[in-house]
């Protein structure tokens, strides 16, 4: 393969790196004379010919959210798409060493420099989550130690979309992903949140200070039961030298309970900072991660309630038109723009149109919830659920004044507000949510038609939230009931039924009681 040009640019030289869901090459960027690392993923491989065209629409999202992250920290994606069978990345070329092999060549490593890999690490996630998005695979091998001595995070979209479909046991128990960094809420397939993440981090943070990480085991299985039911050991009884602050740290982030992990990645940032070297110190050599804290720099603030700039509608106001704007030429150039996989366009286009439209028609008129209903699926579609969660609320609540409680349009976008909570990583206030709306559907386990099919929906998101939770029981109930309910309805084949099976096979071999 090597000599291969990708999208008639992007020329693979060296093989870096492979594994069960791609490669990655080094690449020179013929048109830009710059070389770049492009990943190469096989969707029908990954997830089987029927889940490939889906598997290949979702990352070229992923991929475009993943870019609306700005940090330093994070590897910066230049371009995605499809050529032939497969599916590539192109992603700034970084040079250093894997913070697996960095642990490998300073073992034992120095305690202030897993402080500092930790905070940087922390700056990184702070930016992440605020979009948001969860990493879901952050382990040593995707972490970059630069000559510099700072962090690069690599692989963000590409875990964010693998592991929607795959990062959960096979049918032959095996996962795919990284067990030995699953927390608990990921390894029983349950809603994964910022939590998950700072989990993993706990379990990096473990590792570079004990040397291996807390719950190893012979098989995927034994180490996933780990996970969930034994506690990891003390560091400072491997390392009596470790501040205790630290150690107490630590076992914060690996608490089993999402609940009980520090609230952000922020808070752990602060919970660093006594920590770290003090500034004015000599870096120890090359590759050394202490060395950005010579001149400390925190975690950005969380900019999420700073929208971008909206574009110009079509027809925008001129000096002496009065003001108007020309929705329906806007709305033409929105169809457009979707048509053609413009969503950010789309998004903003729609965000300037709203404010004249509502000044022009009202908020009640049709015109105007067309467009918002229009805006919050765009929104959603391109993976911003913080700005669309007030919209689809506001959506609700028109919706259930005008038409009642139980109109269907109504529930539906009360659906899509408790779906906005889940991906934001609030497990409980979508949890509350879903449940709120089941009364609704009462008698959905019998009735045919869209409602009962939305009740089994709504049934299966509660059973994966008391899995984040952490609620073993009360989750085997629900999906249990609810397998019972499908498979009564449509047979034993029905996606939903062979979910829940899964999730119910999990929870027997994790917890055999």
């Amino acid at each position: 393969m090597n000599g291969r040009v990708i999208a008639a640019r992007y020329e693979l030289s060296t093989l870096i790196g492979q594994g069960g869901m791609g490669q990655v090459w080094t690449a020179y960027d013929q048109r830009l004379d710059r070389r770049v690392a492009v990943k190469l993923l096989r969707p029908d491989l990954m997830a089987g010919a029927s889940a490939a065209e889906d598997l290949r629409r979702r990352f070229v999202r992923e991929c475009r959210v993943t870019a609306q992250v700005d940090h330093p920290g994070l590897v910066t994606v230049h371009d995605a798409g499809g050529d032939g069978d497969d599916l590539y990345l192109v992603m700034q070329y970084v040079e250093g060493s894997d913070l697996a092999d960095h642990l490998a060549e300073h073992e034992p490593y120095p305690w202030r420099w897993a402080v500092s890999v930790a905070a940087q690490l922390c700056g990184v996630l702070a930016a992440v989550h605020a979009v948001p998005i969860v990493h879901r695979d952050l382990k040593p091998r995707n972490v970059m130690v630069k000559p510099d001595g700072t962090v690069t995070v690599l692989d963000l979209g590409v875990a964010s979309v693998v592991d929607a479909d795959t990062t959960r046991l096979t049918h032959t128990g095996s996962p795919i992903g990284s067990p030995a960094y699953m927390a608990p809420e990921q390894a029983m397939g349950g809603a994964v949140g910022p939590a998950t993440d700072l989990y993993a981090l706990g379990i990096l943070l473990h590792e570079l200070l004990g040397g291996e990480t807390p719950f190893a085991g012979t098989t995927v299985l034994g180490v996933l039961h780990r996970h969930l039911y034994e506690a990891p050991r003390p560091l400072r009884s491997l390392r009596p030298e470790l501040p205790e602050s630290l150690e107490s740290l630590v076992l914060r982030l690996l608490a089993k309970d999402p609940r009980h992990r520090p609230p952000g990645a922020q808070a752990v940032y602060e919970q660093l900072v006594p920590l770290l070297p003090a500034p004015g110190g000599r870096p120890a050599g090359p590759l050394d991660p202490a060395r950005p804290f010579l001149r400390p720099y925190a975690p950005w603030p969380d900019r999420a309630a700073a929208p971008p700039a909206p574009a110009v509608p079509p027809q925008a106001p001129g000096p002496g038109d009065g003001g108007r704007i020309d929705v329906a030429a806007a709305v033409d150039e929105v169809k457009r723009l979707l048509g053609e996989g413009g969503i950010t366009q789309a998004v903003d286009l729609l965000g300037s149109i709203l404010p004249a439209a509502a000044a022009e028609h009202g908020e009640a008129s049709p015109v105007v919830r067309i467009l918002r209903k229009q805006y919050a699926a765009t929104l959603m579609d391109d993976g911003q659920y913080r700005r669309a969660l007030p919209e689809l609320r506001r959506l609700a609540a028109d919706r259930t004044a005008q038409a009642g409680p139980a109109d269907p349009v109504a529930l539906r976008f009360r659906q899509d507000v408790a779906r906005c909570l889940e991906e934001l990583g609030e497990s409980a206030a979508a949890l509350t949510e879903y449940r709120a709306l089941l009364p609704y559907y009462e008698g959905g386990g019998e009735a045919p038609g869209e409602g009962r099919d939305a009740a089994f929906e709504v049934r299966h998101r509660v059973g994966q939230l008391l899995l984040a939770l952490g609620d073993g029981p009360s989750a085997r109930a629900q999906l249990s009931a609810l397998q019972y309910d499908v498979i009564r309805a449509y047979g034993a084949y029905h996606p939903l039924a062979v979910e829940a099976g899964r999730s119910l096979d999990r929870l027997g071999r994790l917890d055999p009681r």
